[in-house]
């Protein structure tokens, strides 16, 4: 799940890390999801669809729920350049 989702990061598109999430969520149970992070299922359904856009804090509630952390690290000098 962590590295699926990192590298998702990695290329730095928004709608790739709500599908990566979405991905990950339905495989742990989107309902199971929905309830740890304290989301309605149909909405998290929505917000992690193709062309949904989940607020920001919708994807800290569900990286939580999914037991995973968002850490930040300096770009590296070729990503920077």
């Amino acid at each position: 799940m962590a590295a699926y989702l990192e590298a998702a990061l990695e290329e730095g598109d928004s709608a790739l890390v709500a599908a990566a999430l979405g991905d990950i969520a339905r495989a742990k149970g989107m309902s199971h999801v929905a309830r740890e992070a304290g989301l309605g299922r149909e909405s998290l359904y929505k917000a992690l669809s193709p062309g949904g856009n989940p607020e920001f804090a919708t994807i800290l509630k569900v990286v939580a729920a999914l037991g995973l952390q968002l850490h930040a690290a300096p770009a590296s000098e070729k990503a920077a350049g």
